[in-house]
Parts: structure tokens; sequence; C-alpha cells
């Protein structure tokens, strides 16, 4: 599908008619009649009004053309204008609609295949064992490494592969196995697989997974081992407990047998799991709580007890770039006082545990934990933070520049757009003032940040008016008959008449402020959130 702008499809027509990417024809036309009415030249007499509805009319005709022409549209809705300009639209073989949507589910699967095949998703860990004590003894500051690496692949719709491995040394001593997994869907409800393992886990075995209910997924495992003959049996149930909790329950029977029973909590500031688990030999319990300060930092706390491990860890991690993110723990148990940085990029993780002590020593222990967060946080705020800024600030000083001609040439044809929006948008007003119905008192918008300083404020500075515009005529112009407003999700608010993108490249958002039945009411919406107003609650 052809995308917009920020990752979004291109939806810019239908917010110049007003109508959702849904809307029949019979809407579209209705649509059309509206807006052609508002700007039809023939209505205005002034020279220079006549010229903007001229250019604004032009912009309602060829929005209608295309949304009201059944070929058209399905090229827009998936490719956009450029696929309407490139000569896909209508050629001497694709006069009928049928022919032409034949054709273009020809070109959707083709892309499907190109996807397929570049499905290829790779994945591994590198761990590297440091010890600070083995290094005092004259042993070496390696104490053993470790490294795992699968790959998946996407053979169809309903089957996929996965290959992977692993070696690890420790001291004088080391191994490796190898696995493969075949995995095949057999209805949307239930799947099946097959694996296969050489090394020191030999063995080969079978699951198989089924949705018992909209809330409820049971599977069920048998794995034969090679090395020994033993027979393993496994069953697990998982149970979607909320919007934003899952439990579930584990039973192994073999060798090792035992039964675990966790839960996942998961949600936009945070997350948490724990899990309890008896086994013939051992038992252990296991807790891990993450706090997101910001879409770029978190912290962590992880706690372990049982019969082979008492410890816990605190840390933190920050996402350097779209795909990696660093992490460093600091841990504290039975076994001694150690770090453990973390470096994560894409499906690639190094791992490097450095054990510090093997005695509880409060004093080494307490700087330990101080000596390296104040070391970041001063890193933080002195070095990284102020390079950070610099940086955002030249880019979003080079994207201006590049952008800032085709900007000023938007945002003169939006307030054209608006003049003569602007009678019809006053007598709305006044027609809503005097029954108490919806009045947009203030609505700007624009870049996110520019908004949330707009809001504290409550002032526009000149470098946040480059970046917002007010748009409250407009929004008045869209109130209904019957006090209401709507503008429909996933449509990018920029191609509303009487808007622009003052900001190109940034996350835009709308901020409305508006009365309704002598009541005072304020809302900001993302760009291709829904909006309807009015809400109970935006009341202030």
């Amino acid at each position: 599908m052809k995308e917009g702008g920020e990752g979004q499809p291109n939806r810019e027509l239908y917010a110049l008619l007003h109508i959702s990417p849904e809307a029949s024809d019979e809407e579209i036309r209705k649509a059309y009649r509206q807006w052609a009415q508002v700007y039809h030249p023939d209505k205005y007499q002034a020279p220079h009004m006549k010229d903007i509805a001229t250019e604004n009319f032009q912009r309602i005709c060829e929005a209608y053309e295309i949304l009201s022409d059944v070929n058209k549209r399905t090229i827009y809705d998936i490719y956009g204008m450029e696929g309407l300009n490139s000569g896909l639209e209508l050629g001497a073989k694709l006069n009928k609609a049928e022919e032409l949507k034949a054709e273009l589910e020809k070109l959707r699967r083709k892309r499907e295949q190109e996807k397929v095949v570049a499905h290829f998703l790779p994945s591994g860990a590198i761990l590297a064992n440091m010890s600070f004590p083995h290094f005092l003894d004259g042993d070496g500051f390696m104490r053993g490494m470790a490294m795992t690496s699968k790959v998946q692949s996407q053979l169809s719709k309903s089957n996929n592969v996965e290959i992977g491995g692993n070696l690890h040394v420790d001291g004088n001593s080391g191994g490796g196995a190898a696995t493969a997994v075949f995995r095949h869907q057999v209805s949307p409800a239930s799947s099946v697989e097959f694996m296969a393992g050489a090394g020191l886990q030999s063995l080969v075995g079978v699951h198989t997974t089924r949705n018992l209910s909209l809330h409820s997924t049971a599977t069920m495992g048998l794995t034969l081992s090679l090395n020994d003959g033993s027979l393993n049996l496994s069953n697990s149930w998982v149970r979607q407990l909320s919007e934003t909790t899952v439990g579930n329950i584990v039973l192994a029977l073999g060798s090792e047998s035992s039964i675990a029973a966790g839960w996942q909590k998961k949600d936009e500031n945070m997350s948490a799991t724990g899990e309890l688990k008896f086994g013939t030999s051992s038992f252990g319990a296991t807790a891990n709580y993450t706090h997101r300060f910001s879409s770029k930092s978190h912290g962590r706390i992880v706690g372990r007890v049982g019969s082979t491990a008492l410890e816990i860890e605190v840390g933190g991690g920050r996402r350097l770039s779209r795909f990696s993110t660093v992490r460093w723990m600091y841990s504290i148990g039975v076994q001694g006082i150690s770090w453990k940085f973390e470096l994560n990029r894409g499906g690639q993780k190094l791992i490097i545990p450095i054990l510090l002590t093997r005695h509880l020593n409060p004093i080494f222990a307490t700087g330990a934990l101080i000596i390296p967060s104040s070391i970041y946080f001063l890193l933080k705020k002195f070095v990284v933070k102020p390079y950070y800024l610099k940086k955002k600030r030249l880019k979003a000083l080079e994207n201006t520049e590049q952008t800032s001609a085709q900007v000023r040439e938007a945002r003169a044809a939006a307030e054209k757009a608006q003049k003569l929006l602007q009678n019809v948008a006053n007598r709305k007003r006044n027609r809503q003032l005097e029954t108490g119905g919806l009045v947009i008192t203030r609505a700007l918008y624009g870049s996110h940040e520019a908004l949330t300083k707009i809001d504290k404020s409550r002032e526009i500075n000149d470098e946040s008016s480059l970046k917002v515009m007010d748009v409250t005529i407009p929004l008045n112009f869209l109130v209904n008959d019957s006090g209401q407003l709507k503008l429909h999700e996933g449509v990018k608010k920029s191609g509303i008449m009487g808007f622009c993108d003052p900001c190109p490249g940034e996350p835009k958002q709308l901020h409305v402020e508006y009365t309704h039945a002598g009541q005072e009411y304020k809302v900001v919406v993302d760009d291709y959130e829904e909006l309807l107003l009015p809400q109970g609650s935006h009341r202030i």
C-alpha cells in the first residue's frame, strides 16, 4: 500500500472532501456538491476571491473525479497519487473494473511473494562472562563464553521454518547443539510444530497449539531425548485475564517434572512478570518489573529466589536509536556482586556479565551501585543530552530550511481557503452560540512540541508560530447543523480544506478548545486520530 507521511496510508483526498475512507458513492457525491457550492467561482465577484475559489474548486473537482471512479479510487487507495500519475490507472488492456482489479491483485500477490523472500529474520546472542576474582587469582579475566543464533524464514502463509544453534565454553569444557523447527498453521485456531536437535541436546519432538476460546490457548508437547531415551511431556495453558494481563500454567512430566504458574502484565508505562515453579528436585520464584520513564528510557528490577538462587537486580536502559538499546544492571546475591551490560541491536544481543566480588561487603556493594549510576547521570546531563539536543536543533533547522518554501506556499493556500470559509463559518458559529451548541473557540494544528509549549504558556511566540497554524475557522465551518463535529480516523488532518502541514517530518497534533451548553472543553488528538465533538470527557 502506498504510504503517506508518518507510515500511514494516503488519504488526503478523503480529508479534502471531509469523508471517511469507507464512504459510499452517494456520500462522495453529496460531499462534492456541498464543497462545490462553497468554492464555485461564479459565487464571487472580486477578482482575487474568484482566483482563490477557482484554485480550490479545481482541487475539489480533482478529488471527486478520482474518488467517484471505481478504477482510480482503487489505485489511489493502494498506491496513492503516485500510482495514478505512473500510467497505471487506465490502459488499452485495463478498461474494465474487473480487469483492473485483477491486475492490482496480481501486483499485490507479487509484493507478498517479495515479502516472503525478504522475510528472513535472524537473531542471536553473545554472552561473555567476565570475572575480577578469577583475574586476581591469575586465571584470566574471561570466565566463559556462549553464543546462540537462530534464523526464521516464512515459507508460505501457513508454514515457516526455524534453524538455530548454540556453542558454549566454560573453563576447559564446552559443547554445542543445533536445532531445527518446522511450524504449520493447520487452521486459524490451531498449529503444529516438529523439532529436532543434535549435539548436547539431541532430541525429536512435536508440539500442538490450539485456541480453546477467544481468550484461552493450550499447547501440548512430546519430546524424546536421543541421548538417554527419556520421554518428556509438557502441557501449557495461557489465559487472557484482562486487556493488559495474561496468565499461564505449565506442567512438565519426565526426567525433571515440574509445575509452574506465571502471569504477565503490560501497558504503555510498565510491564511486569512473575513465575512460581516447583520441580522434583528444585523450586524457585522470579519477578520482573520494568517502568518506562519515557519513550527512550526505562528502569528495571528483577528478583529471584529458590533452591539454586537468591538474587536481586536493579538497573535501567536507554534506546539509542530505532533499532538499538543499551542496558546496565547491578546484581547482588549469594553468588556475589556483579554488573551486567547489554547491547540490543535488532534481533542481536551482546551480554557481558562482570563478576566483581564473591563477598557481600556492604561498603563495596554500595559503591558498586552508586559510582556507575552517578557517572551515568553526570554524563547524561553534561555530555549526552546537550549533544543530542544540539543535533536535534540542527536537524530541525536543516529540515525547516529545506521545506520553508513549500510550507510558505502551503500556508498561503490554506489561508486563502479559510477566507472563503469565513463567512459561512461565522454564520454557523453565531447559530450555535444562540442555541448553546458547539462553538470552536480556539484550534491549533502543528508540531506536538510547539503545541505543548503553547499549552503551558498560553501564548504563541515567533518560534512556535512557524510550526503551528490556527484552524479555528475551518473547524467551525465543519460543525454540522446538529452541533457535532467529526474528523475521521486514519485521515491526515493537513489535507482538510483550510489546513496545511506547517512542519513536514515532525509529529503533529490538533489542539481544540470549544464550548457547549455553557461548559468549556479542551482536547488534543494525534494527526490520524478520530475526533468527535462534543464529548463529556473533554470537559475542563
